[in-house]
């Protein structure tokens, strides 16, 4: 099978990442081409692959599929022995809810708190519409990890795509100094312990490019 993921700048495309970290957790062998975003080639690059013109974009054997939950679907059936959604069908239900609710939504936090891996310690000032988006992402992990915590650290137990829909904003709240509760503590913990994080994450770290308008906080 000839596969390979497109990808923007692995320090900043947050959903490059729920792509990649899906295909890369789970244990499924891809090629990665990675296209640096905010370029003035960007757009024409990115057309080559995808009419959306957006990453990511998987190349499955000779088409495309873009946007990373559609990408999550069709790993998802190509694959099912690897069942990243959980098999328990009202668990399942909860995944796919979650995931969607995270796909649709959040967008106060995605626009103050923009994903950089390599930043730190960073300070904005939070909105009460950026704070409700927090609570309500904690209150998910909090949930997740008193249903399933038994079975494991993940948000289901075992990874899921819930896990890779939900990694980018671990590293927001690491970047941005937000704090998690020890009630929610579980699966950011996981993810940042995962080797394929830490993989994408020297990656990001060795990117040369920097895009401004993603170089927010103090």
């Amino acid at each position: 099978m000839n596969m390979t993921l497109v990808i923007g700048n692995r320090n900043y495309s947050s959903w490059s990442l729920r792509a990649w970290l899906l295909l890369a957790e789970a244990g499924i062998k891809f090629d990665v081409h990675r296209i640096a975003l905010d370029l003035p080639g960007t757009a024409p690059e990115l057309g080559k692959y995808s009419p959306a013109g957006r990453v990511p974009v998987l190349m499955l054997d000779g088409y495309a599929v873009w946007d990373s939950l559609a990408i999550a679907e069709t790993v998802a059936e190509r694959w099912p022995e690897l069942k990243l959604w959980p098999e328990d069908p009202r668990a399942r239900a909860h995944a796919r809810s979650i995931s969607a609710e995270m796909h649709a939504g959040f967008t106060a936090l995605r626009g103050a708190l923009p994903m950089n891996c390599r930043a730190k310690g960073r300070k904005v000032a939070l909105s009460a519409a950026v704070t409700s988006d927090i609570d309500r992402i904690v209150g998910i992990w909090s949930d997740c990890q008193q249903r399933y915590g038994r079975q494991g650290d993940w948000l289901f137990g075992r990874f899921s795509v819930a896990d890779a829909m939900y990694a980018p904003v671990v590293l927001r709240f690491l970047s941005y100094s937000v704090r998690v509760p020890e009630a929610a503590s579980r699966y950011p913990d996981r993810l940042l312990g995962s080797k394929a994080m830490q993989t994408w994450l020297a990656a990001a770290e060795a990117e040369p490019e920097i895009i401004e308008k993603d170089e927010v906080g103090e």
